[in-house]
């Protein structure tokens, strides 16, 4: 089981893109979970706590490099880990 004081802190700005300077891979190597407004989302691409923002996938449009472009959506955002 694993025992929620040696996971790593999570910290204020999380990006799943691994070319980002905001990944941090150690974390990916657990479940963790993003609360926007209250509701749990599950195609968080990035997020930022203390400014309040989460960063979701557009579903057709595409940037000249071929990834999906990045919509904001602002709220109140938490993040924790999933603990089975």
């Amino acid at each position: 089981m694993n025992d929620t004081k040696s996971l790593p802190d999570l910290p204020d700005r999380l990006s799943g893109d691994p070319s980002s300077p905001h990944h941090v891979a150690e974390i990916f190597e657990h479940n963790i979970g993003i609360r926007l407004n209250g509701k749990e989302r599950f195609d968080i691409e990035e997020y930022c706590i203390s400014e309040g923002w989460v960063k979701v996938a557009s579903p057709k449009a595409l940037d000249r490099r071929g990834k999906p472009l990045m919509m904001t959506i602002k709220g109140t955002v938490e993040a924790f880990y999933i603990v089975k």
